[in-house]
């Protein structure tokens, strides 16, 4: 033998496709060399068992299989202990010296893809980056501390344009509509709340509100293009849809506060007004059942596009939390 870092030759056609062979005759398994290198430290194959943290038959197997792919006893067993053949000092110091190249292949290939994955870029409609992303961030640290992320917050057709644009790894929109060019998975559900102030008439009808009434007064409405207000026009089209709004805008607080000081009814996302409910700023409005105002947040990505594995990590977040 020749030593174990010789040239690798063609794969065999028998047995594991993916070993690799020498001069006809199998590598020897990298963990088995480890074990050899702990027994000429310990000096017992029951500590270096301990060790490496396997049981020890399994490291007897270990050491037999190596054995037998190179030929020779590498160890002398006997009831106070065991130490190397004079073959076995060879392999040892052979066994060292590969091991160390092992080591420093890993951590280079570490330090590449360190340099090669890029950040994590994430877009969000507005609803979900406020209340929703937060939490998810915070798992995705949790699991994995060193993924760092960059969130875009835009409205649903601006998550779509910016997946196109190939300027983020992965979106989530609140939306009801996904272009074909898109994978699409669930990861929560919403509703659309009208809400009007504590002194508003609406406050203290007891009829439900029907999608007639709601399709016929002027509303404060997020801008066109927002997951919330496709949401809306979609549940008003057997009505011949929305009126025309008293104020639209591209965010929920200001809205929110126009609502609450009594400028007209909204129609906003339960998540982004439930702590002016909680509070009583807002008063939520009952409506008919055959307004369907829920919803499915969905995180969005390019069909044909791999998925990084921060996204994976982070699409996992968002199903779990």
């Amino acid at each position: 033998m020749s030593g174990p870092a010789g040239p690798a030759g063609p794969a065999s056609p028998q047995g594991d496709p993916g070993r690799r062979r020498t001069g006809g005759r199998p590598l020897p398994d990298l963990h088995a060399l480890q074990l050899l290198v702990c027994v000429a430290e310990t000096g017992s194959l029951g500590q270096a068992a301990a060790r490496l943290g396997i049981s020890q038959p399994s490291a007897s197997g270990r050491i037999r299989t190596l054995e037998r792919r190179l030929g020779l006893q590498l160890v002398d067993r006997s009831t106070s202990g065991s130490r190397l053949t004079p073959a076995g000092a060879v392999v040892t110091d052979w066994a060292r010296s590969l091991l160390e190249q092992a080591e420093a292949l890993v951590e280079g290939a570490a330090a590449l893809r360190s340099r090669q994955d890029p950040k994590l870029q994430v877009a969000a409609s507005l609803t979900i980056a406020e209340e929703l992303v937060p939490g998810w961030f915070v798992a995705l640290r949790e699991e994995a501390p060193d993924v760092h992320v960059g969130l875009t917050v835009t409205n649903s057709w601006g998550v779509i344009e910016a997946l196109r644009r190939g300027a983020c790894d992965l979106g989530f929109v609140e939306g009801p509509y996904v272009p074909d060019d898109l994978h699409r998975t669930a990861v929560g559900k919403d509703r659309l709340a009208v809400v009007v102030a504590p002194d508003h008439p609406w406050a203290r009808r007891r009829r439900p509100l029907s999608g007639r009434e709601l399709a016929d007064t002027p509303l404060l409405l997020r801008e066109s293009g927002s997951g919330t207000r496709e949401t809306l026009e979609k549940a008003l089209r057997p009505w011949d849809g929305i009126a025309v709004p008293v104020l639209e805008l591209g965010s929920t607080g200001p809205l929110r506060t126009a609502a609450a000081r009594g400028l007209a009814p909204a129609v906003l996302s339960a998540l982004a007004v439930r702590d002016d409910l909680d509070r009583g700023r807002l008063v939520e409005v009952t409506v008919e059942p055959a307004l369907r105002l829920s919803r499915i947040l969905h995180a969005v990505w390019l069909k044909g596009r791999e998925l990084p594995e921060s996204a994976l990590r982070l699409l996992r977040a968002a199903r779990s939390n």
